[in-house]
């Protein structure tokens, strides 16, 4: 029976291993996740001031705000790069770079 108890015990001692492994490698994902959500909101937020220029320079030279043809451009590539949830997240990003319609 003591065999047994070793076995359990061996066996025990694999499964917390690896969930110690696991937990490394997911804290350490979860930092780079983090660090790239820093910099995707950076870009965003560049982003953001460009289009307010696009807009401004536009509207001086007495056109719209909103281009929609260069805004299905858009849609699509991003349609294309990511597929459905694509076009929802360039949505989103359009819908940020605009600012008051």
């Amino acid at each position: 029976m003591s065999s047994s108890v070793s076995a359990t015990e061996a066996n025990e001692a694999t499964e917390a291993t690896e969930a110690t492994e696991a937990a490394k490698v997911i804290g350490t994902a979860r930092q780079r996740i983090d660090a790239l959500d820093g910099q995707i909101l950076d870009l965003v937020r560049e982003r953001m001031a460009v289009s307010a220029t696009v807009q401004e320079a536009r509207i001086a030279a007495g056109g719209r705000r909103v281009h929609l043809s260069r805004e299905m451009e858009i849609l699509d590539r991003y349609r294309q790069r990511l597929g459905k949830p694509g076009t929802t997240l360039a949505m989103t990003l359009l819908e940020l770079c605009r600012g008051r319609v």
